[in-house]
């Protein structure tokens, strides 16, 4: 154990983050999330929630300033599901950020797309729908 540092975070996904360059991307992906089949590089969390990992990362990665910096995944076209979890993400984000300058939003297999050049995946057991997000590395200043 280590202070200030959440105890969510795995020592194999501090690694991760401390590799991780300016302009790299993580996701953290729900619980349906295929994970496994689109990077070689996956961190499970099973046990937590999404929000619950993105509010730890936050407190050590910095997002970009000079791009999008974080991306949903949009609901396909027609499901009528809600996603209140996206306005649970946005205060995370606001609060966890400044340089976060609200969420792209990418269609299902573009998202997929993304996530197969993502540096790595964090897997959780978050069981909200839609509740996959990618955020993009920034610089500490």
């Amino acid at each position: 154990m280590l202070k200030t540092i959440p105890s969510i975070l795995s020592p194999e996904l501090l690694k991760i983050l401390m590799e991780m360059g300016h302009g790299d991307e993580i996701v953290i992906g729900d619980g349906n999330f295929p994970a496994a089949s689109m990077n070689d590089r996956v961190v499970r969390l099973d046990g937590h929630g999404a929000d619950e990992v993105l509010k730890a990362i936050l407190q050590l990665f910095p997002l970009d300033t000079y791009a999008e910096n974080a991306f949903l995944m949009d609901t396909t076209p027609g499901d009528t599901v809600e996603t209140p979890i996206w306005d649970v993400y946005e205060a995370t984000c606001k609060n966890g950020d400044p340089a976060f300058n609200g969420f792209s939003r990418l269609e299902r297999f573009a998202f997929y797309e993304r996530s197969k050049k993502a540096y790595a995946i964090v897997a959780t057991g978050e069981t909200a729908l839609y509740a996959n997000i990618i955020l993009k590395k920034g610089v500490v200043v």
